[in-house]
């Protein structure tokens, strides 16, 4: 590493860590600017930063040549690290501390907007509109946000960020070493940490890598990403008018069977189960959603899988043929028929469960400096008494958010309390929009106007176990009715009779 006496002298051992941090990112700066012939900045750059003097180490070779990075804590991301990276300017960030490395092109942002809002016909969502963290009605961060936190009085060159967090895009992680704290690079290039947040999140099943003919055919889509909804938005806007057909009937099925016919689209859904969103649905809610898309003129095929796809002479999809034997015709085609964490590069290193990773209530897992969250974290949900992994977006931010939390106390020698989340799920499509909370286990009772073709249907459920109710949804609920609903699940009120509960409705919970 680097060294400077004078500083050693002045500074405690965490604050020389973090000097150190920012001495080998200005290193490696200096070696830029003498490769470039810019001598005159050099001077003026170490003018900048009077009384340290860069003392040569057998690293200081692997640094310049950029094969080697010094990072104190290291996130990789998705959309979620930019809410760990607010928490960690908000709680006290040095320079060189932070480290965000992305694959994506693009600082992160809002993910949900990308099957929503970024689909649109009119007045359609475009970064920096949903950088996060606009999602929970935060600041939006936009890339200069991460050049400015933790900044020192240095001067900033192009290339390297000398000060606040850096942002490493364009960057795959291919191996990680959790014993030697290093990450490599598809160019080989190694990042060393001391804190490292594994935020990969899930990635979609592919119906190729399950064994369906021709999914490889042009304009088959899946959406994780931006540049996957970039792909999306142009085949919408070239086959505008055509069919569609939607494999998967969760949330990503739900969702983009509604963008695609307000796009104008002939849109058919096929789906196996015998309603739509099983894992959190019951079969009269999900009757309404069905009844209501069917209302907008969309095609449901259920109890049927997509066994392969037909392609014409330039390779584009024609059709989805169905296990049933029907064959539908098609422009487009969209899957979503699940995801699985993204947890392959730590394998055998961290201890796994109900297929993520295994962490404690400050998202801590078996090794001590590596922490993950979101998507890939089996975390104890302290409400229910039992360990779960949780996907959806609310739990990803919070889960980031207290991960920093838990970080920072630990460097701190304090303590924080644990986790304690309340499972929450939404989404919003053509003139709906339903919110979950809690746990869907026990009987339900439903309450409302659930006809589909209501001129304003509003209607809500609650589940109850043990004679409590330990979950509650609500669709078209205003502010004040989630709010509701998400307090009676968290507290769990008392139970007797079911009937009395299916008349007072929202009033139960106005009442808790």
């Amino acid at each position: 590493m680097f060294t400077n006496d004078a500083l050693i002298e002045k500074v405690d051992e965490m604050n020389i860590r973090m000097r150190v941090i920012m001495l080998t990112m200005l290193e490696i700066e200096r070696h830029y600017l003498l490769e470039k012939g810019m001598a005159k900045k050099l001077n003026s750059f170490e003018e900048a930063t009077p009384g340290i003097k860069l003392e040569e180490t057998s690293k200081q070779a692997e640094l310049e040549s950029g094969k080697v990075k010094d990072l104190e804590k290291t996130l990789e991301l998705t959309h979620v690290t930019g809410y760990a990276a607010r928490e960690f300017a908000k709680l006290g960030l040095n320079p060189g501390e932070l480290a965000i490395v992305s694959k994506e092109s693009v600082a992160p942002y809002e993910r949900p907007a990308l099957s929503k809002g970024y689909l649109f016909p009119q007045d359609a969502a475009r970064l920096p509109g949903f950088h996060v963290c606009v999602g929970s009605g935060g600041e939006r961060l936009l890339p200069a946000w991460y050049s400015e936190k933790g900044s020192l009085p240095l001067v900033i060159i192009p290339s390297l960020l000398l000060d606040g967090i850096e942002l490493m895009l364009n960057t795959e992680i291919v191996k990680a070493d959790l014993a030697s704290k290093t990450l490599t690079s598809e160019t080989d290039v190694n990042f060393k940490y001391d804190n490292l947040v594994i935020a990969t999140g899930s990635q979609f099943v592919n119906l190729s890598d399950v064994g369906v003919q021709g999914a490889n055919a042009n304009n088959i889509f899946y959406l994780r990403d931006i540049d996957d909804a970039d792909k999306l938005v142009a085949a919408i806007q070239s086959k505008k008018g055509g069919k569609a057909v939607i494999v998967g009937g969760g949330y990503i099925g739900l969702e983009l069977g509604a963008a695609l016919k307000i796009n104008s689209f002939d849109v058919t859904m096929v789906y196996p189960d015998p309603w739509c969103m099983p894992r959190l649905f019951t079969p009269e809610i999900a009757s309404f959603y069905e009844g209501y898309y069917a209302k907008k003129g969309i095609k449901i095929v259920k109890g049927t899988v997509a066994t392969g796809f037909d392609s014409n002479s330039i390779g584009d999809v024609t059709a989805v043929r169905l296990k049933d034997g029907q064959i539908l015709e098609a422009d487009i085609v969209v899957v979503g028929v699940g995801g699985k964490p993204l947890v392959t590069l730590y394998k055998g290193q961290v201890n796994e469960e109900k297929g993520g990773i295994k962490t404690d209530g400050f998202f801590r897992t078996s090794i001590s400096d590596v922490y993950a969250v979101g998507d890939v974290a089996t975390f104890p949900l302290k409400l229910y008494g039992e360990d779960r992994r949780v996907e959806h977006v609310d739990h990803a931010r919070r889960s980031a958010e207290h991960a920093v939390k838990a970080i920072k106390a630990a460097e701190e020698s304090r303590s924080i309390e644990e986790y304690d989340y309340l499972p929450y799920f939404y989404s919003r499509v053509f003139d709906l929009s339903w919110q979950f909370y809690g746990d869907n286990v026990g009987d339900t009772v439903l309450f409302g106007d659930n006809d589909p073709k209501s001129a304003n249907p509003k209607f809500g459920a609650y589940w109850i176990k043990d004679g409590k109710v330990v979950g509650a949804f609500l669709e078209s609920g205003s502010p004040e009715e989630n709010k509701l609903i998400a307090k009676v699940a968290k507290l769990q009120p008392p139970v007797q009779d079911l009937e009395q509960l299916r008349e007072d409705g929202l009033t139960f919970a106005s009442n808790v």
